[in-house]
């Protein structure tokens, strides 16, 4: 996963309230094993309507309870697959939310009045370490949980994370080895 310290750029204002993971990613599409690819199918039924323009920016700014629904990650993959690094809302649906800082799309949860400055602006920046959004001459602050901004902006997925503790962990199977196993300690039940 990529560090993130500061996303600045264009931003791709999808106006819209209660966009759940099937309208971001329909389910038709759910099929590949691989988090890559995604992109192309992005809103796939509404990409299909007349006067549809999304375009390829950094950040996306839309309305309130983006990613409800149904957990899938598909969703944060596609958004992300798609070029966006950054989603700006007035909030998010808590699995969904979780799901991207997984995979180091950075969501950012700011009141409606700022949201829809940024989408009448048309840009903006998301400085990650000092937790500001700057737009048109403001700069507002945004929460975001400690640990998960550790994660975000020293690029630590599950899996660095886990080999932070590379050490204890070889430590504790040097300290268990020969001893028995959970397959031995199961047996005996």
């Amino acid at each position: 996963m990529e560090k993130i310290t500061t996303i600045r750029g264009r931003v791709s204002v999808l106006d819209r309230d209660d966009v759940d993971t099937d309208q971001i990613m329909p389910k038709q599409f759910l099929k590949r094993v691989e988090r890559t690819g995604f992109g192309q199918f992005l809103f796939y039924d509404w990409a299909q309507e007349p006067g549809w323009d999304l375009p390829k920016n950094p950040i996306l700014v839309t309305g309130e309870n983006f990613g409800c629904g149904s957990s899938r990650e598909h969703a944060p993959w596609g958004l992300e697959d798609y070029g966006f690094k950054a989603i700006i809302a007035p909030s998010f649906a808590d699995i969904f939310y979780s799901n991207c800082t997984k995979i180091g799309l950075l969501p950012v949860v700011l009141p409606r009045e700022h949201v829809r400055a940024i989408m009448e602006a048309g840009e903006c920046e998301i400085d990650l370490p000092a937790k500001v959004v700057r737009y048109a001459g403001t700069e507002v602050p945004f929460e975001i949980d400690d640990e998960v901004h550790h994660r975000l902006v020293n690029g630590l997925d599950d899996i660095a994370l886990t080999l932070q503790q590379e050490d204890a962990i070889a430590a504790y199977e040097a300290a268990h080895q020969g001893g028995p196993n959970t397959l031995e300690l199961a047996g005996r039940a």
